[in-house]
């Protein structure tokens, strides 16, 4: 059974920090993503890791101020999330992607096969 489970969620000061975990078991994954969905808005992309090699890509938003990791040993990606703005509250939700990389970091939700229930994250001004 594939479950990808995050944790790390919680309620934070603007211009605080928090790290996101999401622990994945069941298979392996070519890349993973991280999204968020504010009330009432999309889901969007912020931020991917291919297992291999670990290059990163981010969204525009979120540029110089998150760090996506991953601890192949442990299967978990993290999400480090620095001088957050109350426009980064949301619930965020790891995704992976079972299907082999392709030439371009997926920022879509459809490049993405698995997802995790989500955590909330809430920034206070």
């Amino acid at each position: 059974q594939v479950q990808l489970v995050e944790s790390g969620g919680g309620l934070v000061q603007a211009g605080g920090s928090l790290r996101l975990s999401c622990a994945a078991s069941g298979r392996t994954f070519s890349s993973m993503g991280w999204f968020r969905q504010a009330p009432g808005k999309e889901r969007e992309f912020v931020a991917t890791i291919r297992w291999s090699g670990g290059s990163t890509y981010y969204s525009d938003s979120v540029k110089g101020r998150f760090t996506v990791t991953r601890d192949t040993a442990e299967s978990t990606v993290y999400l480090q999330m620095n001088n957050l703005k109350p426009e980064d509250t949301a619930v965020y939700y790891c995704a992976g992607r079972a299907r082999a990389s392709a030439g371009y970091y997926a920022t879509r939700l459809s490049g993405y096969d698995y997802w995790g229930q989500g955590t909330q994250v809430t920034v206070s001004s």
